[in-house]
């Protein structure tokens, strides 16, 4: 036995499908969506930091009509496959082609909430439908 403990091994070919087809759907499409972030030149959600500006891409989760202190606001919830955070437009009860399972580039300024992280009328971008 070699003293290189098996994590710290390169993956050969053979090992990485065996990895690929014990994982589950849900750990797949996280894996796909890092590796989206990354390729797209994007920070993951979960490396993010309070009051920082940041450029993040994901699948949004949910979309929801939610008013704030008696205004309107469009709130999802955007997924990269490391972390979670809510995207909230002020003053918008719907915005075209903003639905769950839409990919999209969101660009602001990371705020705390209640322990989640949040983005406040970000500048965004929304992704084609599909595999590009």
């Amino acid at each position: 036995m070699s003293a290189v403990p098996r994590s710290e091994k390169p993956a050969g070919r053979f090992r990485r499908m065996l990895d690929r087809l014990s994982s589950s759907q849900e750990d797949l499409e996280s894996e796909e969506l890092r590796e989206d972030a990354d390729t797209a030149g994007c920070t993951r959600i979960g490396d993010c930091h309070d009051r920082q500006i940041v450029t993040v891409t994901g699948t949004l989760r949910t979309v929801t009509l939610r008013p704030r202190a008696g205004v309107p606001a469009l709130e999802a919830e955007l997924f990269d496959g490391s972390a979670a955070l809510d995207v909230v437009w002020l003053g918008r009860r719907s915005i075209v082609g903003i639905e769950p399972g839409r990919r999209l580039i969101a660009s602001g300024r990371i705020s705390l909430s209640r322990g989640r992280r949040v983005l406040f009328n970000p500048k965004y971008e929304l992704r084609p439908l599909g595999r590009e």
